[in-house]
């Protein structure tokens, strides 16, 4: 069935399963499989076990997934993360899909996870195709400001070539930063994950892809930053370090 969606938004059940009412259980779901994770244990097991002690459905379960990692994991990502400001001069490197698509959810009204590591996840889903939507232009537009405001000395975007419209895309982008003066390099790749994961050190890549922050020598929390200058309505839920108490040594986020 062709993708016939106008907006990036929420899922029609996410108003039930992400209320209020639901977040405890949901959180102490994330909690305890922080400290599976951390003490070892096999990740689908592990969410098998907390989602079904939860009564979690397999959204809430996505949800959680993506929102938690060990505390070793979220210790190295820190350690790698570099601020804003730091990105001035460097060649900056953005994944694409994964930055716009949560940039465009958040407009739209879609659940953003503020997860365990401080990166901002959402929860849309792409099955080899993508859509322009009605926020899709301004998502761009947004990330646009934000990364003119890091100065960097290079901006490169890799998309998914094997994804349909990814040259329509890359076209806008195009149209985008020449009407800003943006210097943008908008390169269409088989695989961006290969690519990322592969930079020197000289790099910053922008991303929520948990293998690519676990391999990539340098980050910056891109899509956080401009949910968080730009979107100040957006729907964030919060399963950030402040609700893991069993771990130290964890900065909060």
């Amino acid at each position: 069935m062709p993708d016939r969606r106008k907006h990036r938004g929420p899922h029609p059940e996410d108003g039930r399963l992400f209320s209020p009412e639901a977040l405890p259980r949901l959180r102490a779901a994330a909690t305890d499989l922080a400290w599976l994770l951390s003490r070892g244990y096999a990740p689908d097991s592990s969410l098998k076990l907390v989602g079904d002690r939860y009564a979690l459905v397999a959204r809430q379960r996505g949800a959680v997934a993506r929102s938690v990692c060990s505390a070793a994991a979220a210790r190295g990502r820190a350690a790698k993360e570099v601020s804003p400001p730091a990105v001035a001069g460097e060649a900056l490197w953005v994944d694409g899909y994964n930055v716009l698509t949560t940039l465009e959810a958040a407009l739209a009204g879609g659940v953003i996870l503020a997860a365990y590591d401080g990166i901002f996840r959402d929860m849309a889903s792409m099955h080899g195709s993508f859509r322009k939507v009605a926020e899709t232009l301004p998502a761009l537009e947004i990330l646009g400001r934000v990364i003119a405001e890091m100065r960097p000395g290079r901006c490169v975007w890799l998309l998914d070539r094997p994804v349909s419209n990814s040259g329509r895309l890359r076209a806008l982008m195009h149209e985008t930063a020449a009407r800003h003066g943006w210097s943008w390099q908008v390169e269409l790749v088989a695989d961006p994950d290969a690519v990322l994961a592969d930079l020197g050190d000289d790099s910053v890549v922008a991303t929520a892809d948990s293998v690519l922050l676990d391999r990539c020598p340098r980050w910056v929390n891109l899509a956080r930053r401009a949910v968080e200058r730009w979107v100040p309505e957006a729907w964030v839920i919060e399963f950030s370090a402040e609700h893991f108490t069993f771990v130290t040594n964890v900065r909060k986020i």
